[in-house]
This record gives C-alpha cells, sequence and structure tokens, in this order.
C-alpha cells in the first residue's frame, strides 16, 4: 500500500469516529430531547404536591412519567443496537429542613405532605448517555396550582436567593469563566438576601454517562474553614456541560446525614470486589444490567433483597451513597437545579421551573447582578414567545 493509500484510510477512519461532544447537532437534539422529557416529569411531580399526597407515590408516578416519555423517542435501532435512555437521577421529594435525596421506599411509610410545607423535587433523565437534570422549590398546596394564602419574609428571601444565584451562575457559565467567580457571585447574591449557600452542595461538569465530571463548582468559597468545600479550579470551556445545582439556608448552611434510609446509590464502575452474600451478588448484577452507570433507586429491586445486599457493596466501595441530607430543624432551605449547555452562542439553560411569583422577597441585588437577571429574563421572555409562536402555527395547519 502506497502512503498516500495509507493516509486517505486514516482520513476515512478519522471521518467514521462519531464527535460525541455538544459539536454535534445530534448530541445537543439528544441534550434538548432530554431536557423536555426532565421538564415535563419535573412540572408532573410539583402538580402533584398537594396536602394529603403520598411522597412514594409522587416518586413513582414522576418516574414513570420519564420513562413514558422516553420510550416515545429515539426508538429506532442504530447499528444494530438499542439508543440507550433512562432514569439519570431518580425522583426526590424533600420536605422543609430535607435538603436532598429523600427518594423512600414502598415498604416504608413517611407522612404525607400537609399545605404549607415547603418541598424540593429534583430528578433527571438520560438518551444515548446525555443527561438533563432539573430541580425545583414551592409551597405545597391545598390542591394543584394552589396560591398559598401568606408567604412568611424569611422564605420568600430563601427561595429569591436560590433562584437568583441558580441564574447568575448560569450566565457565568461560559467558555473562558472560572468556578472561583461562579462561587463568588453566588456568595455575594447569598448576602444580599442574608441566607447562606449550603455546604457539601457541587455544581458539576457532565459528560457522556458521566453524571459528576472532573470539573466540581463548590457554592462557599475558600474562605470557610472546611476542607470539603475546597476544591481543584475549573475552567470552562466550549462545548462542556455542567448541572448548575444552587442551595440556600436560613441557617449556617451545615447540612449532616438524616435519619431517612439512604436509597439512592451510583455504581463505581472502576471497583472490583469478590462478594461473599449471594444477595450482594444478585443485586450487583441487576445494577450493572439496569444503573451501570447512572445513579440508581432501590426501588428499582427487589426492596427485601436489594436491603440485605447494598450493605456489602457499599462497605466494600462498589457503590457510592446519596444519603439524605438535612439542615436543623426548623431551618428554611430552598434549591433549584437546571442542566447548561456551553455553545458557540453562549451558556443555554435547557431545563427548570420558573420560580414562583409568590416568593416575593423585598430584598436587593446590587446593580451588577441585577442587570444580569433583567437580561436572561427578557431572553427567556423571548424564548417563550417563539416557542408559543410555534405551537400556534402548528396548530393552523
Amino acid at each position: 500500500m502506497s502512503d498516500s493509500e495509507e493516509e486517505n484510510e486514516e482520513e476515512v477512519t478519522e471521518k467514521k469516529e462519531e464527535v460525541m461532544d455538544l459539536s454535534n447537532p445530534d448530541v445537543v437534539t439528544k441534550y434538548k430531547t432530554a431536557a423536555g422529557i426532565t421538564d415535563k416529569a419535573l412540572q408532573f411531580v410539583a402538580s402533584q404536591c398537594v396536602d394529603g399526597a403520598s411522597i412514594i407515590e409522587i416518586c413513582n408516578s414522576g418516574e414513570t412519567v420519564i420513562t413514558g416519555g422516553l420510550s416515545a423517542v429515539y426508538g429506532k435501532k442504530v447499528n444494530g443496537k438499542a439508543v440507550d435512555k433512562g432514569i439519570a437521577f431518580p425522583v426526590c421529594v424533600s420536605v422543609n429542613e430535607i435538603v436532598s435525596n429523600n427518594s423512600p421506599l414502598s415498604s416504608e411509610v413517611q407522612a404525607p405532605l400537609k399545605a404549607g410545607d415547603i418541598v424540593k423535587i429534583d430528578l433527571g433523565c438520560h438518551i444515548d448517555g446525555y443527561i438533563a437534570l432539573a430541580g425545583h422549590t414551592f409551597i405545597c398546596g391545598e390542591k394543584a396550582d394552589s396560591v398559598p394564602k401568606q408567604v412568611a419574609p424569611v422564605v420568600s428571601d430563601v427561595a429569591t436567593a436560590a433562584y437568583n444565584a441558580m441564574l447568575v451562575a448560569v450566565s457565568m457559565i461560559k467558555e473562558g469563566g472560572k468556578g472561583s467567580e461562579v462561587t463568588a457571585a453566588i456568595q455575594a447574591v447569598a448576602d444580599a438576601y442574608e441566607v447562606n449557600p449550603l455546604f457539601k452542595i457541587r455544581m458539576t461538569q457532565m459528560k457522556r454517562f458521566v453524571i459528576e465530571g472532573p470539573k466540581e463548582i463548590a457554592l462557599r468559597g475558600p474562605d470557610v474553614d472546611a476542607e470539603e468545600e475546597k476544591c481543584k479550579e475549573a475552567e470552562f470551556e466550549k462545548y462542556e456541560v455542567y448541572a448548575i445545582d444552587v442551595a440556600m439556608s436560613t441557617g449556617e448552611g451545615r447540612v449532616k446525614e438524616g435519619e431517612g434510609r439512604t436509597t439512592i446509590y451510583k455504581k463505581n464502575v472502576d471497583k472490583k470486589f469478590s462478594l461473599r452474600m449471594k444477595a450482594s451478588r444478585s443485586l450487583l448484577n441487576e445494577i450493572t444490567k439496569k444503573s451501570p452507570t447512572m445513579p440508581f433507586s432501590l426501588r428499582q429491586f427487589d426492596e427485601k433483597s436489594a436491603k440485605m445486599g447494598i450493605t456489602e457493596l457499599t462497605v466494600n466501595n462498589l457503590v457510592s451513597a446519596y444519603p439524605v441530607l438535612v439542615e436543623n430543624k426548623g431551618v428554611e432551605v430552598a434549591r433549584f437545579q437546571t442542566t447548561v449547555l456551553i455553545l458557540p452562542s453562549g451558556p443555554a439553560k435547557v431545563t427548570g421551573m420558573p420560580m414562583p411569583a409568590y416568593f416575593n422577597s423585598e430584598k436587593t441585588l446590587n446593580e451588577e447582578a441585577q442587570t444580569v437577571l433583567d437580561a436572561l429574563a427578557a431572553a427567556e421572555a423571548k424564548t417563550l414567545a417563539k416557542k408559543l409562536k410555534k405551537k400556534s402555527s402548528k396548530k393552523k395547519k
């Protein structure tokens, strides 16, 4: 074979290699399709959170909405293989001082929701490994779409702070930006509303089939006296994807593991160990089949045997746990989460619901931060107008 023929063969090989990042329009489409399903599930779950509702039933029905939405897209096989689709993070409904990861088992009883509870929900799905996550905070009503008669000013402050800090963070997730700058901006928003960002909450880069990538952004700055809050400086690059997760507290923000059972785990794909218990081996095999890379809930398996087997998997580091995190009793907590794509045109926020209008804080941001929020609000209004116009034109046809 001549040198020129070898070069041509190499070129053909390179062309066959599929681009797996956002420079590929098909990848962007998969992210946005997953985002649409995530948002639909988020809205559904929020609508089910009413006085007297069962948290376990809400979690189950929310995941049914996700799987149903996924079943309707990307049904054709590619190169003889079905496109991998599934839940990227189980539905969680966390109430009042509970911050995150509350996704109970059917065999365990939790108190039903009651009107006035501050509810945090989060969930996510993936298509072909491209992940879309979202989270929302609101007040449980007597029925769907109920507006609370009165919202305590401190609750409005903490919710508005979390939401606005999330939006400010979104605006800064762009090529050349740095994680420390985002952390500082989040702290500035928290200071304006006289609340605190939470410890142990991270914003993370996401990659294909990787929900927690190598780059992290802390909510708390390096001045805090806590080793766990220190992380390597992250510099953002074009075509990256980030889960922007912002949680605020009226307390000190020092979350701890709650008394509720840990039910969410993620397989550590690089770890191996010879397990002794049959229940442990069986559970690991099922995890490998159902959720080899994404976080999962023990609800996906036979609960009795899963509860028996998960301990040995955890002790031997075959899985990582997502424990239920809580603040102190009586402390108000709010959390919002979105997924951001760094495109050539800038950061694109693809998931999330608008903050409820009844969170109306009287506190104000500095002029610079307020300008950013006004610009984002205008851009979102423009995008919404385009979507409505598109829907209207489709109906006419």
